[in-house]
């Protein structure tokens, strides 16, 4: 297979997960074709209690370490609305982050790993992984026991705001954690016309709402990063009645452990002291998603020199507001997590996203070089 033919290879590979996307813990057909695919590849599949998600080893034909590369599979709750011929055919789902695009790119890395087997200096496991878009799928793959034995791991996002042929790397804070939070208050129902015989909690949400923007202004220094968002508010049924409660939901993002809880504490004391004020019962419920994830700095040296191999052009990345459960992995064991040039018209998550697929089968070898480099790291 030459180049040419690799590179539609690829192509198809990710047209047929784009058309085919499966939500999170769901991605049972996404889960057949990519086992067909490896034992097409004559790669076998690692066995797992897993419902979903493939995990596979490359054992080199010499000892030594085992390096995983990891691809999510899942797609979003979104209604595709980019025109393209391999559009989604399945209504509601698409795969508007591009999870399709780092399958197909494991895939060719897989393919190259497997017809250079025999120099491998140790294992390269295939992680096909499920639900990262719940932010736990990691979690998941960690518990079942796929990362037992391994020393690194890599991973890549492509990133449509990035030129084909560019990858962004960098040691330390790349994304952020993710916290998600819901805020019920209530208060006393009235007529509108008569709201001193009521407790408005439209009225205290408003205030609530403006008071949470200081936990971020006003408690962490401006040289580090925050952001708290309130994006969602359920209040009310009509215009002439004061309503009994009122649903906040919102999300907070850190890239720093301790700023995390110093957020998270002045998020707690706020909310209670505002429904305390105005006379409000109030539940919350805190939902703690991934960490942040940061580069390991020694496994992005050695990735960093593989792109620069490959004639990718390497730049430090800013790092993005965005979770990945990916920094799951960066708990247990080093790695390193590469922002991937795709030259998209729309960001992650939009109706529209697009990409360039050009980038895949650069993806590809950048994948297969990493690892195997990795591999020979201790030698």
């Amino acid at each position: 297979m030459n180049q040419e033919e690799f590179e539609r290879y690829l192509i198809s590979i990710r047209r047929h997960l784009h058309q085919y996307p499966e939500l999170s813990n769901q991605e049972f057909e996404t889960t057949k074709s990519i086992e067909k695919w490896l034992l097409e590849l004559g790669i076998p599949i690692r066995k797992t209690d897993l419902k979903t998600g493939v995990f596979a080893d490359i054992k080199g034909g010499n000892p030594g370490p085992i390096v995983a590369v990891r691809a999510d599979i899942d797609a979003l709750p979104i209604e595709e609305k980019t025109g393209l011929p391999y559009a989604s055919k399945n209504k509601g789902v698409m795969h508007a982050c591009g999870h399709d695009f780092h399958t197909a790119a494991l895939i060719g890395a897989a393919r190259l790993l497997k017809r250079h087997q025999s120099e491998l200096n140790g294992t390269v496991r295939l992680l096909f992984q499920p639900a990262e878009e719940l932010g736990g799928g990691a979690k998941q793959v960690i518990d079942d026991g796929q990362l037992d034995g391994v020393g690194a791991i890599i991973g890549l996002h492509n990133k449509p705001d990035l030129p084909v042929g560019t990858i962004g790397l960098k040691e330390g804070p790349l994304m952020s954690a993710v916290d998600r939070f819901q805020i019920v208050l209530y208060g006393k129902g009235s007529h509108a016309a008569i709201p001193q015989n009521g407790k408005d909690p439209i009225l205290t949400a408003g205030h609530l709402i403006t008071a949470l923007q200081t936990v971020v202004s006003r408690n962490v220094s401006p040289l580090h990063s925050a952001v708290l968002s309130v994006t969602k508010i359920i209040g009310g049924s009509t215009w002439n009645v004061i309503p009994g409660e009122v649903k906040l939901e919102g999300t907070i993002r850190t890239f720093d452990q301790a700023i995390r809880d110093e957020v998270k504490a002045r998020f707690f004391n706020i909310v209670e002291a505002i429904a305390k004020a105005f006379s409000h019962e109030v539940e919350i419920d805190w939902f703690a998603g991934p960490p942040p994830l940061s580069n390991h700095k020694t496994i992005t040296e050695v990735a960093k020199k593989s792109a620069e191999k490959q004639s990718l052009y390497v730049i430090n990345p800013e790092p993005s507001m965005a979770g990945e459960d990916f920094s799951y992995y960066l708990q247990e064991i080093p790695g390193t997590f590469a922002f991937f040039g795709t030259n998209g018209t729309e960001e992650w998550h939009h109706p529209a996203f697009t990409l360039d697929e050009s980038a895949l089968i650069k993806a590809a070898y950048y994948l297969f070089e990493t690892s195997r480099e990795l591999l020979n790291l201790n030698k």
